[in-house]
């Protein structure tokens, strides 16, 4: 009766409001939309959890119809491009994780963006102050930040290499999304009220999502005809169609002459894409990352991204320590101290590996973890910054070797999106997929529907050539993107990920310990209060975190700052996503049940 009910009052409200523009309308009754929510579901037959009920609903419908896991990851990212359009979509990139049922391995696909050809190395830097470009909104909002995406070209690789269903019918959950339409919710406004500013400097953007110019209103209902058009062209001509044709000189010409509002103040720097790079995108097969913690393989992001190997070397710090046994304060001491030197690892070593010679094996060797372990002191936090770890010279004893510092800024924005998939077979997908900043670049590709990346300002700004993370045409910026799967004597035990920017590392480490070694189950360990130390002096901290430990973790030397501002989706560090596997094939599939207004776990059959 509550669905229902809710059901109805999303109709009233669409229709009293009777507006069209991004476009607005009322719901169609006989096709009721997914509004419901849930933290948790338990079952059978394949499982799913993302932050969206209708890219839930979408991923079981494929399981539902006999698709697999791959299957079902695509329906689902395409459907959080309709419902989480500034978060993800055709215009970014992202990674993706796959268990197979079949080899008993894991498998990545790399399809982060890339740099154009003629991307220069002072590409950020203002040419009328001979200074970088003020990164937001200035930066953000512009045709320079925008990378060559690789999402429609990962969902190809994925299917061609896992999947047993064609674009085309993984697409269909999605067109029926963006052509009915879905219930804006309180996040969904937010946001868009967020980058009104932003949206507002391109005649596309806000003709999509600042219908008679303010932000859709909560409960009504959102409708994307263009993109609902631009994926029934993906699924009749395939996703290369969007790397060649009309689709790619659109994309080309938007960024190099974007479609700037009359009279916007926002210096809207043009870029240098062109179809010849996106006719040059490739996706990469990439060998995951790998360590054991605790007697579990934990598989993740080789860079490309820092995810795989930062989380890994932190676990590997943490190795050598009984966290289970300590008092909570303790342990979380423990994980933030780690994380720091996994970052200050992060930041002198990790870019794109086929331009950077990245020392991943050094970075996950756990004899290297175990020498960076030693610069824990078990009753007092280091001072911030904490130097580097020298990867040519390790041996596992203390003390370790120090390297020279890193100069890094980060900027990598907290808009992403995360998704868990696994099907009755026992296949797995964990897939992080993103546009960067919260509505990319700002810019909609005319007539098309979506919004382009924004993700070249993962790059660092300045130019330096030490810089692993240097701007570099043709190249991958550094990610902390960090979907993870982790087995248990050669089996599925939990596979998680979330958004986040850098906090993406520390949102899936601190998941981990607090499954792990803390006590907490799934649903638990994902709801608990999160803290974000990357290697500065002030440790980020959600507000209920500083309320439970705050006081405890003082004495240690840590400094606790509020992340973000109350009234704003930045006061929440990610929005993580996970399934845990328990015996006899059934499932627990866990979303967040706060932030980012909850998210939606589903199972095909539930458990009773």
């Amino acid at each position: 009766m509550l669905h229902v009910r809710r059901q109805l009052a999303a109709l009233t409200t669409a229709l009293a409001l009777g507006v069209s523009g991004g476009t607005v309308t009322s719901p169609a009754f006989a096709d009721p939309r997914e509004t419901e929510k849930s933290a948790t579901a338990t079952g059978y037959g394949g499982a799913v959890s993302t932050v969206d009920p209708e890219a839930s609903a979408a991923a079981i419908e494929i399981l539902r119809k006999g698709g697999n896991a791959a299957d079902a990851a695509v329906a689902a990212a395409a459907t959080l491009g309709v419902t989480e359009p500034y978060s993800a979509g055709i215009g970014g990139g992202g990674y993706f994780v796959f268990y197979s049922a079949t080899t008993h391995r894991v498998s990545t696909i790399d399809g982060r963006e890339t740099a154009p050809a003629a991307m220069r190395h002072d590409a950020f830097i203002d040419p009328a102050t001979g200074k970088p470009y003020p990164f937001t909104p200035d930066l953000v909002t512009s045709g320079v930040s925008v990378g060559v995406p690789g999402t429609a070209a990962t969902w190809e690789r994925a299917l061609d290499r896992w999947g047993t269903l064609s674009l085309a019918d993984t697409l269909k959950p999605a067109i029926k999304v963006a052509t009915r339409g879905f219930v804006v919710d309180d996040t969904f406004r937010l946001q868009t009220l967020e980058n009104k500013p932003r949206f507002e400097a391109f005649t596309s953007t806000s003709k999509l999502f600042l219908p008679g110019g303010d932000a859709p209103a909560v409960g009504s209902v959102f409708q994307n005809p263009e993109l609902a058009e631009t994926y029934r062209f993906l699924a009749k001509e395939g996703a290369g169609s969007l790397y060649k044709g009309a689709l790619a000189e659109e994309i080309a010409a938007a960024v190099q002459a974007p479609p700037k509002a009359p009279g916007t103040a926002l210096p809207v720097p043009a870029g240098s894409m062109t179809t010849a790079d996106l006719a040059a995108y490739r996706t990469l097969d990439q060998v995951p990352t790998h360590v054991d913690y605790r007697g579990l393989d934990v598989y993740g992001m080789a860079p490309s991204s820092s995810g795989g190997t930062t989380v890994g070397e932190a676990l590997n710090i943490l190795d050598p320590f009984n966290l289970s046994e300590m008092a909570r304060p303790a342990a979380l001491h423990h994980y933030l101290e780690a994380s720091a030197l996994a970052f200050a690892d992060r930041g002198k070593y990790v870019g794109d590996p086929a331009f950077v010679d990245v020392p991943t094996r050094a970075l996950t060797n756990p004899r290297f973890g175990k020498e960076r372990s030693c610069q824990i002191d078990p009753k007092h936090a280091a001072a911030k910054p904490v130097p580097p770890g020298d990867v040519a010279s390790y041996d596992g004893a203390c003390p370790g070797a120090a390297a020279a510092p890193a100069a890094e800024r980060d900027t990598e924005n907290i808009s992403t999106t995360n998704l868990t998939v696994a099907d009755k077979w026992g296949n797995v997908v964990e897939y992080t997929l993103t546009i960067e900043q919260t509505g990319g670049s700002g810019i909609v590709v005319p007539g098309r529907g979506f919004l382009l990346n924004n993700e070249l300002t993962d790059f660092t700004a300045v130019y330096d050539p030490a810089d692993p993370n240097r701007i570099e045409p043709g190249k991958r910026p550094r990610s902390s993107m960090s979907p993870t799967i982790i087995l248990k004597d050669g089996k599925p035990f939990l596979a998680l990920g979330s958004p986040g920017g850098s906090t993406i590392i520390t949102t899936v480490l601190q998941t981990i310990l607090n499954r792990v070694d803390l006590g907490m189950n799934i649903s638990e360990a994902i709801a608990a209060p999160r803290a974000a130390q990357r290697n500065s002096d002030m440790v980020t901290a959600e507000a209920g975190f500083i309320t439970a430990y705050g006081p405890q973790l003082t004495p240690y030397g840590h400094k606790l700052a509020a992340a973000g501002a109350p009234s704003t989706s930045a006061a929440e560090i990610g929005a993580a996503t996970a399934i845990e596997f328990r015996s006899g094939g059934r499932m627990v599939a866990a979303a967040e049940p706060v932030r980012r207004g909850g998210g939606s776990a589903m199972v095909v059959k539930r458990s009773h």
